[in-house]
């Protein structure tokens, strides 16, 4: 598990701006589990960061500064940009933004990376049928919550997985879900797992790994899908633990088991984002952010991930929408 000793806060000078690119003050920033990917050196799906790199990661931001024309001063936007108060940058990876601040940090939840996730994973690689029985690991998560409504909106009988009695309530309660399991509190996950999915598990959205997927598996019916989209519950571990062999529920169900990432439906955000908005408009799916104050509760936020301490996205709140740098314990 990472440490506050793993980071380090560097204050540079802004550099004066080269034609073309922007300056871009962050307003909010996203802290994502699969940055503690990169902070190992193995081959995975992002490169390993370097040494003493500036911490990438999704930014809601104003341009203070622009030598592009088709960005302006005022102009809020989202991009992939570090873990800092400001970034130069250039315009290709950024998405202008409409001037609605209450949306601002949706855009790096329901309306940005893992909103996309949730939707092309369940839909093109779960394909959901009505009447099916999904369960998502992680449900209270910034990509769970939103495939456990978007299973409901399908016709699916939805059952989350979450770590606390206040998850599972906002999962039903709130997000209207038909089952949650607070796996902390469960002594037999298998068993509750099938009280909750009577017919068995026609999609299996994987968000964790390790013992919450292996009960899981045990239970899938003829034709599942298995989404392999986070192995959360792996990702500090310092040697592979030995695991079930599930092989033979994949044979027997001639289940597939897929892993996801988002990159690859690059080329289709723009259809995401237009649906998942219609969506949030209507009240159809809701959204909720965990918002910490200060650039400098970036690692503090980062390593809640991995104890379970966010309700939906994790956000970082740097600077207010007039441009004033926010400290931590500061009021929004």
């Amino acid at each position: 598990m990472p440490t506050a000793e793993n980071f380090r806060w560097v204050e540079e000078t802004v550099s004066p701006l080269s034609g073309g690119r922007i300056l871009v003050q962050t307003i909010y920033l996203s802290v994502d589990p699969y940055i503690r990917g990169r902070m190992r050196n193995v081959r995975s799906y992002a490169p390993p960061l370097e040494l003493d790199q500036v911490i990438e990661g999704g930014v809601v931001g104003r341009v203070v500064e622009s030598k592009h024309p088709d960005f302006r001063p005022g102009d809020f936007v989202t991009g992939r940009l570090g873990w800092q108060d400001y970034a130069i940058c250039d315009t290709a990876s950024l998405r202008k933004l409409p001037n609605n601040p209450a949306l601002l940090p949706a855009a790096l939840g329901v309306l940005g990376m893992p909103g996309l996730t949730a939707y092309f994973a369940l839909l093109e690689v779960g394909k959901p049928r009505s009447t099916e029985t999904v369960v998502v690991s992680g449900a209270a998560g910034a990509v769970g919550m939103i495939v456990g409504q978007i299973a409901k909106l399908k016709g699916c009988r939805a059952v989350g997985i979450a770590g606390s009695d206040e998850k599972v309530r906002y999962l039903t309660e709130e997000l209207g879900l038909d089952a949650g399991i607070n796996y902390r509190k469960t002594e037999n996950l298998r068993r509750a797992l099938k009280d909750a999915c009577p017919n068995g598990i026609d999609i299996y959205f994987d968000n964790v790994g390790g013992p919450i997927s292996d009960a899981a598996i045990t239970l899938i019916r003829l034709h599942a899908r298995i989404i392999i989209c986070g192995q959360i519950s792996l990702y500090n571990l310092e040697k592979p633990e030995m695991g079930p062999r599930n092989a033979a529920y994949l044979l027997v169900n001639r289940a597939r088991m897929e892993g996801f990432l988002v990159h690859d439906y690059v080329g289709r955000s723009q259809e995401g984002i237009e649906q998942l908005t219609s969506w949030v408009k209507s009240g159809q799916i809701k959204h909720r952010e965990t918002i910490v104050v200060g650039l400098e509760k970036a690692p503090e936020a980062f390593l809640g991930l991995f104890r379970g301490e966010n309700i939906g996205k994790q956000v970082v709140q740097v600077a207010d929408l007039n441009g004033k740098l926010l400290s931590a314990g500061a009021k929004k």
